[in-house]
């Protein structure tokens, strides 16, 4: 009888989750908020410009999110909570740190002001011209203060 209850338990799906991607650094998993620790995305509505075109560099960092989780679940380990009661996490998928894929393919920046963690992997971003780092754009922490 056990050994046919914990087959059962092996054979059982993870429990589904439904992700909604707000922007490039603030997910929903089964309406919990998680805003992403140490990083910061451009807004959805911030443009940045390359070769004299705008770009909607907010939603290419979304996308650039929702493409790297696909439909894959994702794990969150919490840090602390905003003042907007979002859970403030680090967030996994396969073990990846969605943070550190963000900021080192130049789709997110390191959030000096709040965490040093991913200061190399922009850097790594800024040298290879790689996302933003191809654009003119403005830090999306100097975007909002203008905003």
């Amino acid at each position: 009888m056990r050994i046919l209850i914990f087959l059962f338990l092996l054979q059982t799906p993870l429990l589904a989750q439904t992700i909604k991607i707000v922007d490039g650094d603030t997910i929903h998993i089964n309406n919990i908020k998680y805003r992403f620790h140490g990083i910061d995305a451009p807004e959805m509505k911030q443009m940045c410009k390359q070769n004299n075109q705008q770009i909607k560099c907010g939603v290419l960092a979304r996308d650039a999110l929702v493409k790297k989780i696909g439909n894959q679940n994702v794990r969150c380990k919490k840090i602390t909570i905003d003042r907007y009661k979002r859970i403030i996490a680090e967030c996994f998928v396969n073990d990846e740190s969605l943070s550190k894929y963000l900021v080192r393919n130049g789709y997110a920046f390191a959030y000096r002001k709040y965490s040093k963690q991913f200061i190399e992997d922009e850097n790594f971003a800024r040298e290879q011209k790689l996302g933003l780092w191809q654009m003119q754009f403005e830090y999306p922490w100097n975007y909002r203060r203008k905003n």
